[in-house]
């Protein structure tokens, strides 16, 4: 909603700004200017990545406009898990959540937080560790390596898409450029066959297409980018927080500390404060 927003307010001062100076808004009207500009950015896209990276970047650039999923509610939800399995784990052995963990969509403890099932990349990472625990051939060290080579390739697969549209928005002044040199190409060609009325008037286009270009990149697809980035840090903070909180369960703190390892490498607009994660962990426990 805020990525259309910000785009409505970049419309509105740009051109009713050209408006109020005395601009004509006819003359901004070039489609075009706008084929040559977006058809070369789109097709430059589409050369410079795989039909599989192209799919990725359609899906992160349609999720800018959806609503984050990773709210304070569900980390706490997430740690409140972690801490019902950590604390079967202390009581009844590691091998007593080997059925949590192999069919995590029929156990009562995943049960009881549907948010967190329904994420199935978030349970993945957390019962795949969880079943190294179980088998015990591992020492933590080794697990932090592992889990520490996971994140950098899902990091890398996550900003794959963020760099293509930022690549676009990089390249939308040039083919503004283009557009424009197109145009005057066009005005010189035209020099002795019009009126001086119509060759200011195909000028004028000719520099819209600079316009355009500089206007896309810089109020449109480079914030899109920069809100994908965000998102992409945001994706990441679950996994980060299952990370710490596992490992510190690892080295031998209880499941209190442990989930408490892992509340402190959240941000702090989603961070649930230590009294907030104790009452939830309480609440859901008697369920």
């Amino acid at each position: 909603m805020f990525v259309i927003i910000g785009w409505v307010i970049v419309i509105v001062a740009v051109v009713g700004g050209f408006a109020l100076t005395g601009g004509h808004l006819s003359v901004l009207w070039q489609p075009i200017e706008v084929i040559i500009i977006c058809g070369g950015a789109i097709g430059a896209l589409v050369v410079s990545n795989t039909t599989s990276l192209l799919k990725a970047t359609g899906k992160a650039a349609g999720a800018v406009f959806k609503a984050s999923h990773t709210t304070k509610a569900f980390y706490m939800s997430l740690m409140a898990l972690m801490f019902e399995i950590l604390s079967k784990v202390r009581k009844e052995g590691l091998m007593s959540i080997e059925g949590d963990v192999e069919a995590p969509e029929e156990s009562p403890l995943f049960q009881k937080y549907p948010e967190i099932l329904h994420d199935h990349h978030i349970v993945e990472f957390m019962t795949d560790y969880l079943r190294l625990m179980v088998s015990g051939n591992l020492n933590p060290m080794e697990i932090e390596n592992l889990m520490d080579g996971e994140l950098e390739t899902h990091h890398q697969e996550a900003h794959a898409p963020q760099a293509a549209v930022q690549q676009v928005a990089d390249g939308l002044p040039a083919f503004g450029i283009v557009a424009a040199v197109m145009g005057v190409v066009h005005v010189m060609g035209s020099v002795g066959q019009v009126s001086n009325a119509e060759l200011g008037n195909m000028i004028a286009a000719a520099l819209v297409g600079t316009f355009l270009g500089i206007l896309l990149a810089y109020g449109f697809v480079g914030p899109l980018a920069s809100v994908m980035n965000h998102k992409i840090s945001e994706s990441s903070k679950p996994f980060e927080c299952v990370k710490t909180t596992l490992l510190a369960s690892l080295n031998g703190y209880s499941p209190a500390l442990a989930v408490e390892f892992g509340r402190k490498v959240l941000y702090s607009t989603e961070r649930p404060s230590f009294a907030e994660l104790e009452e939830h962990v309480k609440s859901t426990k008697g369920k």
